[in-house]
């Protein structure tokens, strides 16, 4: 009896401790083109079939085969299942390079900053002005949302003006405000009454 539960123990322990994955399948891997070289590595990181549907995901969206394993890396050295295949994705979709996306990744804000990150290309920001964005972002330094961004270009801010305001450490609602003056100001140019001065009438 005591020996039976010293070995339920110590089944119980190596599950719990080491996590292993011995019996992932990786074929779907294989199936959307993954080398078996990264496969390898993935299985030297413990990879779970969890994060194997994920990387089917990334496979899709076009990611390579380094950047996948990468992800799944940066994930498990903060004690995590890699559960970031959509963000990654978006970010590639909406023209994001691999090593923008992994510079991300390393900062653990994959989930927290791709739904902003893509709205700022989507704005037709330059790439100097996105990357510019992305690491103020990156580093916790203040900047206004990508909503707010795109409501000032609209109002014609350039990309220069909204930087310099952005730089001054202009808030959201300090942004609101402005934007709403210009609005105005836009909506009653030309409006102003002027008298037409013509001939009496005899």
């Amino acid at each position: 009896m005591r020996l039976h539960l010293l070995s339920l123990s110590l089944c119980i322990l190596l599950a719990e401790g080491c996590h292993q994955h011995l019996l992932t399948d990786y074929r779907p891997l294989d199936q959307v083109g993954m080398y078996s070289g990264s496969m390898e590595q993935l299985k030297a990181l413990n990879t779970s079939d969890a994060e194997v549907e994920q990387l089917v995901r990334l496979k899709q969206a076009g990611i390579s085969d380094d950047t996948c394993v990468a992800l799944v890396g940066a994930a498990h050295q903060r004690g995590r299942v890699f559960a970031s295949a959509e963000a990654a994705s978006s970010l590639a979709g909406a023209g994001f390079a691999e090593s923008q996306i992994l510079e991300i990744a390393h900062a653990d804000q994959l989930d927290s900053i791709s739904g902003d990150a893509v709205t700022l290309r989507l704005i037709g920001l330059s790439d100097p002005t996105v990357q510019t964005l992305l690491h103020r972002r990156l580093q916790g330094q203040s900047t206004l949302s990508s909503a707010q961004i795109a409501r000032l270009k609209n109002t014609g801010l350039t990309e220069k003006e909204v930087l310099w305001r952005i730089d001054q450490g202009m808030t959201d609602e300090q942004a609101e405000k402005e934007v709403l003056a210009r609005e105005k100001a836009r909506n009653h140019y030309g409006t102003g009454f002027t008298r037409i001065h013509g001939r009496k009438p005899r």
